[in-house]
């Protein structure tokens, strides 16, 4: 499957004006795409457009509850009618609660879900309908809880492995179907986002992202490189593969390192503050991009890039291994260097690989020494 290049794209972002959403909208108009924006806040929404346009992009923003699949069209009608469709549709809207399953409200619990998790069945459903036509990309944002399960966050665990379910049942159908529709679930590790300030918190303490914490830009990398290319799935952040291959070979000591650690981790030292400000339920209508986090944030991640460039990596690393085998095996190839210079003239590689062999059998000091060449 091919995709388009990123200028020649129009997108659809849903959860445009903050965290994760925002960074990748801006990096995607710095890049040339034209762009729907989506969120729940007119004002923010409205600013953010403005912005993309006076630095020479293209954007349009609909202001819908991804919650409601009657809203959310109306970007799909609008990319069409503004741009003649779109090539890349994202579902990044999501909320957060913390608090102890029993604590949090069943009306809670349905809202929460009705966003994170309806929300991209919305989403997806209207791409879909289109993309089939057109070919493209739909990138669901799930999280590193998608496949490791953390307390105190048990309804928006849920939601994300529902999340994961769907998209990847959905992949099956569409590849089955032949249709030219790349499906990609992003899996992120704790984000320096403004998710954990607009959470609601059931808990006595303010809540807190246990360390290692990720920058929102190499989301926003991960989910623009998926819109070239198609993934099946990438985790962003070292951290995230490890919890999910922990969970996945060893889920009852994951299970008793989150029970002995994770729960304090998840809280901090100071007393919960006044919580009205949320946004479960309304938008908090402000451009962030960021919480600004106290601690250290990675502003990189050498598993991630591993992983969306694999060819790269693999000829990096191949290069590595060649200059270590060479160092290693330094002293021995020197004593035997007049004899190979002698034996092996000025040969294509093809020849010189047999006679590498024939050679190794005739000086049996150098057998000890270099590797089978098979």
């Amino acid at each position: 499957m091919r995709l388009k290049k990123l200028s020649d794209q129009t997108i659809v972002v849903t959860g445009a004006t903050s965290g994760i959403g925002l960074v990748t909208a801006r990096m995607a108009a710095e890049r040339g795409a034209n762009l729907v924006l989506v969120a729940r806040s007119e004002g923010a929404l409205e600013q953010l457009t403005s912005e993309i346009r006076m630095k020479g992009g293209n954007a349009e923003f609909v202001v819908a509850d991804v919650a409601k699949e009657g809203e959310l069209r109306r970007a799909s009608e609008i990319a069409i009618e503004r741009f003649g469709g779109f090539d890349t549709w994202i579902n990044d809207a999501g909320v957060l609660i913390f608090g102890r399953n029993e604590d949090v409200s069943r009306d809670d619990q349905r809202k929460l879900f009705e966003t994170n998790f309806w929300g991209v069945v919305n989403g997806s459903l209207l791409a879909v309908e289109h993309l089939k036509h057109r070919g493209g990309a739909l990138i669901n944002i799930g999280s590193q809880v998608s496949d490791h399960a953390t307390p105190l966050q048990g309804i928006y665990v849920a939601s994300k492995h529902a999340v994961k379910g769907f998209t990847d049942s959905l992949r099956i159908e569409l590849e089955h179907e032949r249709a030219k529709v790349s499906v990609t679930l992003i899996k992120p590790a704790a984000i320096d986002t403004p998710l954990i300030g607009h959470a609601k918190n059931y808990m006595d303490k303010e809540a807190n992202f246990p360390p290692p914490v990720y920058a929102p830009e190499l989301v926003a990398r991960a989910i623009l490189f998926a819109a070239e290319n198609p993934k099946r799935d990438l985790y962003v952040g070292g951290a995230a593969k490890l919890n999910a291959s922990a969970t996945h070979y060893t889920p009852r000591l994951a299970d008793k390192y989150s029970e002995r650690f994770a729960i304090k981790m998840l809280q901090t030292d100071q007393p919960r503050l006044d919580n009205s400000h949320n946004n479960l339920y309304e938008a908090r209508g402000r451009l962030r991009e960021r919480q600004g986090r106290s601690g250290p944030v990675f502003e990189s991640s050498v598993y991630t890039l591993a992983t969306m460039y694999t060819k790269t990596a693999l000829i990096v690393f191949g290069a590595i291994g060649l200059i270590a085998l060479a160092v290693l095996y330094r002293k021995e190839l020197s004593r035997y260097a007049p004899t190979l210079r002698q034996r092996l003239p000025a040969l294509p590689l093809r020849h010189k690989l047999p006679a590498l062999r024939n050679l190794r059998t005739q000086l049996p000091d150098l057998r000890q020494h270099l590797p089978s060449f098979r």
